[in-house]
């Protein structure tokens, strides 16, 4: 069993823990000595390593740097079985921690009308939004943030933007993209299972009113909103006009949903589509297959006709019916 250990609580005159072993993060403390471990939680506050035989909590005051050997930890977990991405072991992180890691994923998607948010599923290029961003339009402009060398993003407009599936019932639309210098994209991996609940920190990234890479934080308010028979996640975070299409993260930087509207006359009241419906819509989005020459191809769900009056249908009156 594992032991806590509450660094802060101790004298630290020298640590060093399990010299043979081999660890992929490193923290460096402000008294000069180092702790070899894998860091399996960190907040703003505070951060959890586990050592082998114990787990130490370490607080935030009491550290110079961290050295965290994420990339590789996670790249050897990612699922690539679908189109899209997903990891079963991705560490706890803040929201300022994980937006530096994902933030490059998140794009910009701009028709001559209008423009949103959305987000690369694998390093291919391909990228999900919402289906009204792009609703009636064949020319798009994708704005990506390529990650360079010296650690800054280089703002890039892509051109060479493909639309591959749209189903408007789910508000969701697949592009792909080409990268200009044939190189991967950087990627957000989707929620490997469904385990938000109602109080649950997340974060949204995306181009609000035009402004670019903007963040919001909030909490789930809940995850089984009813809408025209479909459910949303209904989360406090912002998102306002421009967001629509980006993704809305937990704090594992997994996306648990992509936002798609908000209640204008009210605060607080945003919504984001569930992963559960991205997935199934990327596994059989042959079925939604975009046609430029005949845009309502694939499966359109259309909304039944309303009732004229209230009230049992005389039909449904008759016993004498025969059933059919």
């Amino acid at each position: 069993m594992l032991k806590l250990i509450k660094l802060f609580l101790l004298p630290i005159l020298l640590i060093s823990f399990n010299q043979n072993a081999t660890y992929a993060d490193v923290v460096q403390l402000l008294s000069g000595s180092e702790i070899h471990g894998n860091i399996i939680k960190r907040t703003d506050n505070k951060l959890w390593v586990d050592i082998g035989e114990e787990v130490i909590e370490i607080h935030m005051s009491q550290v110079k740097h961290v050295n965290v050997d994420e990339d590789t930890a996670i790249q050897s977990e990612i699922n690539t079985a679908n189109l899209y991405r997903t990891s079963s072991n991705l560490p706890t992180r803040s929201p300022r921690e994980q937006a530096k890691r994902v933030g490059a994923s998140v794009i910009k998607v701009s028709t001559p009308s209008a423009s949103g948010s959305g987000v690369l599923l694998n390093e291919d290029g391909h990228a999900v939004t919402n289906a009204h961003v792009i609703q009636g339009e064949t020319d798009l402009r994708v704005t990506v943030w390529i990650p360079q060398q010296d650690g800054t993003l280089k703002r890039t407009t892509i051109e060479d933007v493909s639309i591959i599936a749209v189903n408007n019932h789910l508000d969701l639309a697949l592009l792909q993209l080409t990268h200009p210098e044939n190189l991967p994209f950087d990627f957000s991996v989707l929620e490997f299972a469904e385990t938000i609940e109602v109080g649950q920190m997340v974060f949204a990234i995306g181009n609000p009113l035009g402004l670019e890479r903007s963040m919001s934080q909030g909490v789930i308010s809940t995850k089984q909103r009813s809408f025209d028979g479909l459910t949303y996640i209904q989360t406090d975070a912002a998102i306002n006009p421009g967001n629509s299409g980006g993704p809305l993260f937990n704090s594992r930087g997994e996306v648990v949903g992509i936002t798609n509207m908000g209640i204008t006359a009210a605060e607080s009241l945003n919504f984001a589509i569930p992963t559960r419906y991205v997935k199934d819509f990327i596994r059989n989005r042959e079925a939604f297959a975009y046609d430029e020459k005949n845009p309502n191809s694939g499966h359109l769900y259309h909304k039944p006709p309303e009732r004229s009056k209230n009230g049992v249908a005389p039909a449904l009156k008759d016993s004498n019916l025969d059933s059919p």
